[in-house]
């Protein structure tokens, strides 16, 4: 290894005693001798407390846009302070902030915050439920929005023979049963499958719950004409579309997603970019939808617009906006596929890029996966290894391949040149290990 974690195997054998897994989230535990501590973050690298430096492509899964302890907007957190911390009662700057979103997203017509997207979803889920006067919903194989029961159902595909559709399951233990009758689940890109659900339950259905670009599950895209064809279905069929940009919000696009592809949501949830990652999160969309909020459905929280959380988003939100921060992050994204590319060509390795250049995730193969089914039916150890190996040589991925890079505004020239040096190395290193499999063209 060319790095020692001797400081954070000592710290996860004291927290594994307090701490179930010795870390706060299911998703930080890596393993006993893998799974580090950080000591603290700056723009686009953190430092672990064995004083490793890492090149930050997890960015604490898409919030830190602007990187990390960016001094505007901590500077206006520290303003929010002086506020007075949760009140239970409103602030005048909710309704700027609520400003800025309805500017930026069109669809966002009305906003109300909580503190989180698993927060936002839920309540999305509720609204439509309630709008409509239906309790089923739709949602894509692969798709992820927060846990919570509804959403926490997956296909487990390791023996799935490829005939017939593989059993869907509960992600967890602990989620009842029964609540799968209420989900209806759909692959990507097969606007005829979702066409044919609509047809089948459309009188049960409330909503379409959709991640256009699978923040989860590698960075998978949906086409442009599905997308279209969603839209068109939900209006035919009296199904609110709820779209999920808890990871593209404020990143894709000004307008996320929604203006990416030329779309509007009914409903709409952003959470992760939208306060550079302060915990906030918004549900927000139509008014005649928006404004069952309060008159018959249920909404709010203690520390929902919080303070310092909500002068944060301020804050990120304006630079977003204003500046060209966005287009620097793409131009980013674009030079590291580019690099990338360059370093698996020159070995033969057969390779394609998903999603976005913000948030890309990548995949061995020539062609990239239309669906979840696509991904999971491919051979994704030749990522697994090489995951290992860029840790130890101080680029920071997901190790699990499912996971895309985050590209904030303060990766800069220095973070590129290190990361293509790890990323040759740790190809090489892979390829020596026979990682590589059939991936490697003849």
């Amino acid at each position: 290894m060319a790095r020692k974690l001797t400081n954070s195997n000592a710290q996860f054998q004291r927290a594994v005693k307090r701490l179930p897994l010795g870390v706060a989230s299911n998703f930080r535990y890596w393993g006993e001798e893998r799974t580090i501590y950080v000591k603290r973050g700056k723009g686009a690298r953190i430092v672990d407390i064995d004083d490793n430096v890492y090149v930050d492509y997890r960015m604490g899964y898409g919030p830190a846009i602007l990187g990390y302890a960016d001094e505007r907007v901590d500077a206006a957190a520290r303003e929010g302070m002086e506020v007075g911390g949760v009140f239970a009662l409103a602030t005048e700057r909710e309704l700027k902030v609520a400003e800025r979103i309805s500017k930026m997203v069109p669809a966002a017509e009305l906003v109300r915050f909580s503190n989180s997207g698993t927060e936002a979803v839920m309540a999305g889920l509720r609204l439509a439920r309630a709008f409509t006067g239906k309790d089923d919903y739709v949602i894509l194989e692969g798709g992820y929005h927060g846990l919570f029961d509804a959403a926490m159902w997956f296909t487990p595909m390791d023996k799935w023979s490829q005939v017939g559709d593989p059993e869907i399951k509960p992600y967890s233990e602990g989620v009842p049963v029964s609540t799968k009758s209420f989900a209806h689940f759909v692959q990507a890109n097969d606007a005829n499958q979702l066409e044919d659900v609509f047809k089948r339950h459309g009188a049960r259905i409330a909503c379409l719950l959709i991640e256009p670009i699978m923040g989860n599950c590698l960075g998978i895209a949906a086409e442009p004409e599905y997308l279209r064809a969603a839209r068109e279905l939900c209006d035919k069929h009296g199904v609110v579309l709820l779209i999920d940009e808890v990871k593209t919000g404020f990143r894709v696009a000004r307008g996320g997603v929604q203006e990416l592809y030329g779309i509007h949501a009914d409903l709409c949830t952003f959470a992760k970019a939208l306060g550079n990652g302060y915990p906030i999160s918004v549900l927000a969309g139509r008014e005649h939808i928006m404004r069952k909020i309060g008159r018959g459905v249920a909404h709010g929280g203690t520390y929902t617009a919080h303070s310092v959380s909500l002068a944060a988003a301020e804050r990120t939100l304006q630079i977003l906006d204003e500046t060209d921060a966005l287009d620097r992050i793409a131009d980013y994204g674009t030079k590291l596929r580019a690099g990338m590319r360059s370093i698996l060509s020159a070995r033969g390795i057969a390779h394609s890029f998903v999603g976005h250049p913000s948030m890309s995730g990548l995949y061995f193969a020539h062609e990239p996966p239309r669906n979840y089914r696509a991904w999971k039916s491919s051979d994704y150890s030749f990522y697994d290894a090489m995951a290992q190996v860029l840790h130890d040589e101080g680029v920071l991925c997901e190790p699990d391949s499912r996971e895309p890079w985050f590209v904030s505004a303060a990766h800069d020239a220095s973070c590129l040149a290190d990361t293509l040096r790890a990323f040759e190395i740790a190809v090489d290193a892979t390829l020596k290990s026979g990682g590589a499999g059939h991936k490697v063209l003849a």
